[in-house]
This record gives structure tokens, sequence and C-alpha cells, in this order.
């Protein structure tokens, strides 16, 4: 990390060691403190801190996203799926998939194209997680103004999983039957159109008890993208205010920011209360319908969640609450 760091010193100043720069992102990555903060706390000025904050974010994102954000293989993608069976109760699911709002100060020269329908200005963050609270993904960067289905199918991992061009495991039979092979899925909220690995809910009108079931389901997997973005931002407390610094370097500071939250969650475990509780706002919901392969697959996820195999004792008591 160091040599990443690494200035060279001048006949004019000694150039500030990596490890002050090191401690000075981290400072305001945990604490959101103000650049006038970091001016008085290390005897910096502004500008040298936010080019610092800059450089430092740019260093840890090139280190760690290979290490703890690497694309999974087909055997990773099935140990997801084992452990959403095992926490969350959804058979050949590898991934939860939401975005939220990352609020921004307004850029010089936008005009509304960073202006979100929560009337603040803000960038997107889009982000795929496992069920142990890990990012998988990430896209960062796009207008606030988008949807998530406009974010969603214009970033790389759209784009590869319309292609087919991930390393997802073959079709599968779910657990206590014996036909037929289902395909591995991620499951979303109602902003993302519906598709043979794309699963979101049933629309709320007309809800027969099957389908009142299929919802809970997806909502107990989905919930855990939620859980992993509060627990970003409770770690990572830049995110609870306008992040003051120039839109590039909010963005490479937020891509920082989630593999730090990789590498703390896969270096102190897995065990932890989870947690809703964050000020990362929802994006723009807009329906899209999806395919009819995919209509298909999710009726079939259904009456499997109503079958004696598939059935959990508590979901009646739960859609009834």
């Amino acid at each position: 990390m160091s040599v990443y760091l690494q200035r060279q010193d001048t006949f004019m100043r000694d150039s500030i060691p990596p490890v002050q720069r090191l401690l000075i992102t981290l400072r305001y990555l945990a604490t959101g403190q103000s650049l006038a903060s970091l001016h008085y706390s290390f005897l910096i000025g502004k500008s040298t801190a936010s080019l610092i904050i800059r450089e430092t974010c740019v260093a840890l994102w090139d280190v760690l996203e290979s290490a703890v954000m690497s694309q999974p293989t087909t055997a990773e993608w099935m140990d997801i799926a084992d452990v959403f069976m095992q926490t969350c109760h959804f058979p050949n699911c590898v991934g939860a998939i939401d975005g939220k709002h990352i609020r921004v100060l307004k850029p010089i020269r936008s005009g509304s194209r960073f202006y979100n329908y929560k009337k603040y200005f803000s960038v997107v963050l889009l982000a795929v997680s496992d069920a142990n609270y890990c990012f998988r993904y990430i896209d960062v960067g796009a207008y606030g103004s988008s949807s998530d289905s406009a974010v969603f199918g214009h970033s790389l991992f759209g784009r590869l999983l319309s292609s087919n061009s991930f390393e997802l495991p073959a079709p599968q039979i779910l657990p206590g039957t014996t036909y037929p092979a289902m395909p591995y899925v991620f499951v979303a909220d109602e902003a993302f159109a519906l598709g043979g690995n794309m699963m979101r809910p049933f629309s709320s009108r007309g809800l027969t008890t099957e389908r009142r079931v299929f919802n809970y389901r997806l909502t107990r997997a989905r919930r855990v993208v939620e859980c992993a973005f509060g627990i970003l931002a409770n770690k990572w407390r830049f995110l609870h205010s306008p992040i003051p610094l120039k839109i590039d370097t909010a963005i490479k500071a937020v891509k920082a920011a989630c593999a730090l939250h990789n590498f703390v969650r896969q270096r102190d475990g897995f065990n932890f209360e989870d947690t809703l509780s964050h000020t990362l706002g929802p994006t723009q919901l807009t329906v899209d319908r999806g395919t009819a392969h995919g209509a298909h697959v999710r009726d079939h996820f259904a009456r499997y969640f109503m079958s004696p195999e598939g059935e959990l004792p508590w979901q009646m008591a739960a859609i009834e609450m």
C-alpha cells in the first residue's frame, strides 16, 4: 500500500508520509469530518486534504478490489447459494440487488441530472450483496435522476447478466424435488425487470396466498442488501451527509468505502446483529414487466414455496401479520 501513496521529498518540504495519508483518509471516511476540520487536525491545507483523500481512495480501490470484490467463480456462486439457503431459505439464490442514493453537493454546470425525486443531489450506488452482507459487485456514479432499472441496464453487471456472460452454475433441481432444474437467480424489488436469472415480487394487486408467500420469501432474501447498506453507512459515516468533494472524488470515496466494507467484514467475521438503519435514500421506482420465461421461473418458485418440500412452518403466520 505504501508504494501507491509514497511521494518524493523536495528541497522545499518533506512529503506527507503514506501512513499519515492513509490516516487522513480513514478519518474522513469513518467520521465524515469536514475538510476544514481535517485542516486543523493534521495541519494541512484543505486542498491538500482533498487531494490526499482522492489519491488514497484510488489506491485503496486498486489494492482491495481484486482481493475482496473479484467476480465469483462457478464454485463460489454455489457457495453463495448455499449460504442464502441456510440463512434466508431461498434456494438457487446467488445475490440480492438494490440501489441507493448517495448525497453529493451539486456538481458545477450539471443542471438537474443529479437531482433526484427526493429533492436532493445524488449519485446512485447499485450493489449486489451475498448473504454475508458483502458486496459482490458495485456500480457508482449514475445520475441521481436515474431509476434502478435504467442504472442496472447500463451497468456492466446488467450487460453481463443479459448476455449470460457470468459463470453461473448450471440449473439445478430444488431441494426435495426431482424435476425441473431451476436456474440460479438474483432477487430484487419491483424496479428491476423480471428475467430467467432475476426474480422480483408479484404486483400487490389481487395477490393470492401463493403469491403472498412468494413475496414474503423473496423479501427475506432481498433484505440482505438493505442490511449491507446499513452496515456500510454506519461504519463509514461520511455517507450520512452530502459529500463535500468534487463528483469524481466522491465516487472514488464511495468505491473505497465499499471495498473497505468487504475487507472489514471478511477480517472480523460475519456474526453480528442485522441493521437496517442508514441514511441512504431509496432509488426511484419504475416498473419493468420482464420476460415470459422469467414469469414461468417465478411461478415455479411460488408453487415450490407452497409445497411440503419448500414451505416454512411460520410463513403463513408471517403473511397474515
